[in-house]
C-alpha cells in the first residue's frame, strides 16, 4: 500500500485531508499542533510522530503550510537531512509563497534526486470542506501527472499552468481579484449602513442582479450580521496581497487597487483582527469614516427643464 503523505492541517488543510481519507486515500499527517490531527485519525488517517517519519513512509508529502519557514523546517531544508529526506519522493507545494522561492525549492529538490510541483489552490474554508477548490498545478510533466489524480478528492477542477512557479502566478491573479472584489462589497455595505439603507436589502439587490457571484453569496451574510468567523483570515490575506504586489514591482506593474488593499488590510490587522475574516477589512473603513453620525435629509434637487 502506497501512502500519501500530507502535512498542515490548518484552516485549509485540515478539510483538503480530511477529504482525502474520506476518499480511501491511505495517509500518513502530521501537524505541529498534534489536536489538529484528531479528526484525520478518526477517518482512517495514521498520525506520524514528525515529519521525517512521513517521508519514511510516503512517496509523495503534500505541504500545506503557512509559509517559507515552515516549508523549509518540514523539508529539514538547510541541513544534511535534507536530501535524505526527499531523494526518491515527489514534494507538492500547496501553499502561497512568493515564486522565487518555488522555483529555489524546485531546483533544490531535483539535485537531491526529488520530484517537485506547486499546486497552490483557490477558495477558503467551506470549498476546502465540501471538496471544492480548484488546484493550479505546475512542474515537470512527470510530477504534475503523478500529482493531479490526488488533487481530486479535494478540487472540482484542476488546472495546468505549465513551468514552475507559474501555478503560483496565477494564483496571485486570482487573489488579487478575490481582494479587491471583497473590499469592494466590505465597502458598499459600509456605504449603506451609513446612509441608513436596508442592509438586508442589498444583499438581496446584488443576489438578484448581474453583480451576484459564489463569493458574494457567502461574504454579504457575513457582512449583515458582523460575523467575522474566519473562512479566509485577514492576516492571510495581508500576505497573499504583500507576496502578489512585490510580484507586481518586480515586473514594474502598476496595481493601484491591490495597494489600496494593501493598506486597509494592514490597518485591519494592527487593529488586532488579523484572525478575523477576510470582511473584518470593514473594521479599517469604520475606523477611517468614524462614529455614525445621524443622516441629515438630503436637499432636494430642482428638477432639469428643459426650454423649447
Amino acid at each position: 500500500m502506497a501512502y500519501v503523505g500530507f502535512v498542515g492541517l490548518g484552516v485549509m488543510g485540515q478539510p483538503m485531508a480530511l477529504n482525502l481519507a474520506r476518499a480511501g486515500t491511505p495517509l500518513v499527517v502530521w501537524n505541529r499542533t498534534p489536536a489538529r490531527c484528531d479528526p484525520l485519525r478518526a477517518a482512517g488517517a495514521e498520525v506520524a510522530a514528525g515529519p521525517a517519519e512521513v517521508f519514511e513512509r510516503a512517496g509523495t508529502v503534500l505541504l500545506m503550510l503557512a509559509d517559507e519557514t515552515a516549508v523549509d523546517a518540514v523539508l529539514a531544508r538547510g541541513t544534511p537531512d535534507f536530501a535524505a529526506r526527499v531523494a526518491g519522493h515527489t514534494v507538492v507545494h500547496m501553499g502561497t509563497t512568493s515564486p522565487e522561492y518555488s522555483r529555489g525549492l524546485q531546483d533544490a529538490v531535483r539535485a537531491a534526486g526529488g520530484r517537485y510541483a506547486e499546486a497552490p489552490v483557490s477558495g477558503s474554508r467551506v470549498p476546502a470542506e465540501q471538496g471544492e477548490l480548484v488546484a493550479m498545478l505546475a512542474g515537470d510533466d512527470d510530477a504534475v501527472a503523478a500529482v493531479r489524480p490526488l488533487l481530486a478528492p479535494m478540487c472540482r477542477e484542476t488546472f495546468g499552468c505549465g513551468p514552475v512557479p507559474d501555478a503560483l502566478l496565477m494564483k496571485f491573479a486570482v487573489n488579487l481579484f478575490l481582494i479587491t472584489m471583497v473590499t469592494g462589497l466590505t465597502e458598499a455595505f459600509h456605504f449603506a449602513d451609513r446612509h441608513g439603507l436596508d442592509q438586508r436589502l442589498l444583499r438581496d439587490v446584488l443576489d438578484a442582479g448581474p453583480m451576484a457571484s459564489a463569493v458574494s453569496r457567502v461574504k454579504a451574510p457575513k457582512l449583515l450580521a458582523r460575523d467575522f468567523a474566519v473562512q479566509a483570515a485577514a492576516a492571510d490575506v495581508l500576505k497573499n496581497n504583500r507576496l502578489i504586489a512585490e510580484a507586481a514591482r518586480k515586473a514594474s506593474l502598476a496595481s493601484p487597487l491591490l495597494d489600496l488593499c494593501h493598506t486597509l488590510f494592514g490597518e485591519t490587522v494592527e487593529q488586532g483582527h488579523g484572525g478575523e475574516d477576510m470582511v473584518a477589512v470593514l473594521h479599517a473603513l469604520e475606523a477611517r469614516t468614524g462614529p455614525a453620525q445621524p443622516v441629515e435629509p438630503m436637499e432636494p434637487v430642482e428638477p432639469v427643464r428643459h426650454w423649447s
